[in-house]
């Protein structure tokens, strides 16, 4: 079994009401409800994070994708979607031909 670390924190009350409303749509116990929150929003923001890096010329569209745990087509639409500034010269375009092309091999496999 993987044990996480208890984490607490003091909610405003408008917060604690949105939860218990979550909660009773859902119909899930409070600690899974922060939970799947907690993990969407963290989610939001590496991808909000990298694809900043990534226009301002710290990271590659791929490295990006991957410090952040999606796929390269997702964080190519996310960027686009955020009309992020592309940064994609010669080397990137090699690095991203590279992945897609290891990644098309293991799905050979």
């Amino acid at each position: 079994m993987n044990k996480g670390q208890m984490v607490g924190a003091r909610l405003p009350l408008g917060l604690v009401r949105d939860l218990e409303l979550i909660e009773e749509v859902e119909q899930a116990d409070r600690s899974s409800t922060v939970r799947r929150l907690l993990a969407k929003a963290v989610h939001d923001w590496k991808l909000e994070y990298y694809a900043r890096q990534y226009g301002d010329g710290k990271l590659t569209m791929a490295r990006a994708a991957r410090d952040a745990g999606v796929s390269l087509w997702e964080m190519m639409e996310y960027a686009r979607a955020k009309k992020v500034t592309a940064q994609y010269d010669l080397e990137d375009l090699r690095q991203d031909l590279g992945t897609i092309s290891e990644r098309a091999a293991r799905a050979q496999m």
